[in-house]
């Protein structure tokens, strides 16, 4: 699956409408099933995120070919690790 800019600000609403406690990962993974979804604290990631939506930051992964890596290309991208940040700034 090759996301759209559409796709991203779809997901980066799901994230803003999703209330404090809530877990945005099952009306994601049914609304993008194409999509390998994962998520973390923040503070497991070194990479910079591709974008930041509310408490979350959502980075990218390319794992076509031979090693899973974040990538910054939506075209490449076949997953997702939300990254959680805490409370919205």
């Amino acid at each position: 699956m090759t996301l759209a800019a559409d796709d991203l600000t779809e997901i980066e609403r799901m994230l803003a409408a999703a209330g404090p406690g809530s877990n945005p990962l099952t009306p994601l993974r049914q609304r993008f099933p194409g999509l390998s979804w994962t998520s973390c604290d923040a503070s497991e990631m070194i990479e910079e995120p591709y974008r930041s939506a509310t408490r979350y930051d959502i980075h990218l992964v390319d794992r076509n070919d031979h090693c899973v890596q974040v990538t910054r290309d939506p075209e490449r991208a076949s997953g997702i690790v939300l990254a959680y940040r805490g409370a919205a700034a």
